[in-house]
């Protein structure tokens, strides 16, 4: 068993490293597969392309053990950590100075490809520098806190660098206008498509111009066809003059025909189906939806020759309940000037209460607004790196551990066979794998299930009330679990807390059972199930990470930890992936009762581990 870091190495206290070195660990996750996404989004690139190439960035995080050994084999974990924080600010900086290149898609994307390699290694290099530099009982303690230093990179990436985008668009271009959209108990009328209201106008200044800066809508549902029928008009209109590029849907409206099913997988469904499939029958086609409106726009100016002008619309503040159908980013160039553009807002059915919202029409130089951000996240992560060079304590167990003369390669794999020769493998793997078995299924169908109708065994929260529930005491709950179980299993180690933990992680998921069959109206009664089961999982997937900290203990930490991390990414992918079918088949109540089955693998899982009784705890 390795003995605690000495005096030397723990003289930099770890509230002055864990914290950071997880928030700099959660950055470059969030900005390439998360923000990348806003900023192609709004560099014009279409959704497939935006799908495949995000989903391919993701990759070095999945295959990070593969090089595992590299890291260490070679160097000081420190070292690593130092270097790739480095080299994840400079690849930063090269895509902000790509926006501006002709061929700019294929050398952000590169640069990209290279923060998420260095950013993987620097998880390697992190994960295994924690568990060199603090003790268990120090490892147990933190392990709430890295956790929501984590969550909270997230935050900041997905919340105020996207921010920061939008503000940063907002004022480098034309002025922004803004139109107000109200929705109240008010009758029913048509909705014209009538784009010869916009006369052109002479302009001395060149501005985004609109027909009506505020929009009523009503709270009675509008026939679907005819909201249909307008996004249709809309999107044609756009496309024929060349605002941006789409698909135009058959006017006809005849239905799609599908292909028939046969086979071994069409057979089990129909079986699953009909053993298990809803109580109640689900409505296949719907009639009604929320009230639309169409907000027309155009340049007061012509554009210059071989210019363009972008035109984004979407939501500014307000309730979410109102959203963009049609229309949120256009192209105007010298041939369509002239011409006005369309986009189509709508208010959702479920929203039974007057509200409003404002949305904003921007045309600011967006390659320099996420030039801009991108290059701040670099200057950010400069800033760490320095930081980290400074703070970060030397723990005298991180040394490379180097094979012997000629044993390079049998040095490289030896890790990897080390970590199946460990007792009891069988029963450490299915632990990895199983344990959050039911988690890995309710986290995908969670939100469509909140926001759902109630015809299809929803709960039909509106966009707010979701982010209410889920997005805000959802994820403080989840914070305080994870907070609360660092610092029991700190105080008492993690054997005594161990049941109670996977009792807390896989029983709270009842609530969404409770939640599918009750369907409460009580905003603040779903509010509470949401918090109680998010609460539980943030203090029983403690568990998880510090029994992952404990399989790795020994000489190749630092790779078993990334193998364990590694096969937790594969626990929690392959059930997702089949979640979402099998809910179709059998409903959500259904679904449910199955999350539920799925803990006794799980519970199974927990019994048959081995555990040191003293692990996790303060020694003298």
């Amino acid at each position: 068993m390795e003995s605690p870091p000495t005096s030397a190495a723990a003289s930099h206290h770890p509230w002055r490293w864990v914290p950071s070195l997880y928030f700099a660990q959660g950055i470059p996750n969030v900005v390439v597969t998360g923000v990348s996404v806003v900023m192609l989004k709004r560099l014009g690139l279409e959704n497939a392309q935006i799908a495949f190439y995000t989903s391919l960035l993701g990759l070095p995080w999945v295959l990070k053990p593969l090089w595992s050994p590299l890291v260490q084999r070679f160097g000081t974990r420190r070292g690593w950590t130092v270097l790739m924080q480095l080299l994840v600010g400079a690849g930063l900086a090269v895509a902000a100075l790509a926006l501006p290149m002709v061929d700019w898609v294929r050398y952000v994307l590169a640069a990209l490809a290279f923060v998420a390699v260095a950013s993987a290694t620097h998880d390697v290099a992190a994960d295994g520098f924690y568990l060199l530099a603090l003790s268990s009982h120090e490892q147990a303690w933190f392990v709430g806190i890295r956790s929501t230093a984590f969550r909270l990179a997230m935050v900041v990436g997905s919340g105020m660098l996207v921010m920061l985008a939008g503000s940063l668009e907002s004022n480098t271009g034309l002025p922004t206008v803004r139109v107000h959209a109200s929705g109240a108990d008010r009758a029913i009328g048509a909705i014209p498509f009538d784009p010869a209201r916009f006369a052109i106008t002479d302009s001395s200044v060149q501005a985004v111009e609109v027909i009506d800066d505020a929009i009523d809508l009503s709270l009675r549902d509008r026939d679907a066809a005819e909201v249909t029928s307008l996004v249709n008009q809309a999107r044609r209109w756009n496309v024929e003059r060349g605002f941006y590029i789409a698909s135009l849907d058959d006017p006809s409206g005849k239905p799609k025909v599908e292909a028939p099913r046969t086979g071994v997988i069409a057979s089990l469904e129909d079986a699953i189906r009909n053993w298990f499939g809803p109580r109640k029958p689900i409505a296949t086609e719907i009639t009604r939806t929320g009230d639309a409106s169409i907000v027309w726009m155009r340049l007061s100016q012509a554009v210059p020759a071989g210019a363009q002008q972008v035109v984004q619309f979407g939501l500014a503040e307000g309730d979410p309940s109102f959203k963009v159908l049609e229309g949120e980013r256009f192209t105007v160039t010298p041939e369509n000037w002239d011409q006005p553009f369309a986009a189509v807002v709508q208010v959702e059915d479920k929203l039974d209460k007057p509200s409003s919202a404002d949305f904003e029409i921007r045309s600011g130089n967006i390659p320099l607004a996420w030039m801009t951000t991108l290059g701040i996240a670099a200057g950010l992560f400069a800033l760490l790196c320095a930081y980290h060079f400074f703070v970060l304590p030397y723990p005298p167990l991180d040394q490379p551990v180097a094979p012997g003369a000629g044993r390079l390669a049998s040095g490289f794999i030896e890790p990897f066979l080390a970590f199946f020769r460990k007792p009891k493998i069988f029963a450490l793997l299915a632990f990895l794998l199983l344990y959050r078995l039911p988690e890995a299924q309710l986290v995908k169908l969670a939100t469509p299930f909140l926001i759902d109708p109630r015809e299809k065994g929803g709960l039909a929260l509106t966009t707010g009330e979701l982010g209410f529930a889920y997005g805000t005491v959802g994820v403080i709950m989840l914070t305080l679990g994870g907070i609360t179980g660092g610092i029991m299993a700190a105080r008492h180690g993690l054997r005594r807390w161990l049941w109670p933990m996977a009792l807390a992680i896989h029983l709270p998921n009842a609530a969404f059972l409770f939640l599918a069959y009750a369907q409460p109206e009580s905003l603040w009664t779903i509010t509470a199930a949401v918090g109680v089961e998010q609460f539980g999982y943030g203090f029983g997937f403690t568990a998880y990470m510090l029994y992952c900290i404990y399989i790795a203990r020994g000489e190749h930490q630092t790779v078993h930890y990334a193998l364990c991390t590694g096969a937790m990414a594969l626990g929690m992918m392959i059930p997702g992936m089949w979640s979402g079918w099998l809910q179709q088949l059998i409903g959500y109540e259904h679904f449910f009762v199955w999350v539920m089955i799925c803990t006794i693998p799980s519970f199974a899982t927990v019994a048959f581990i081995p555990l040191d009784a003293e692990f996790g705890k303060k020694s003298e």
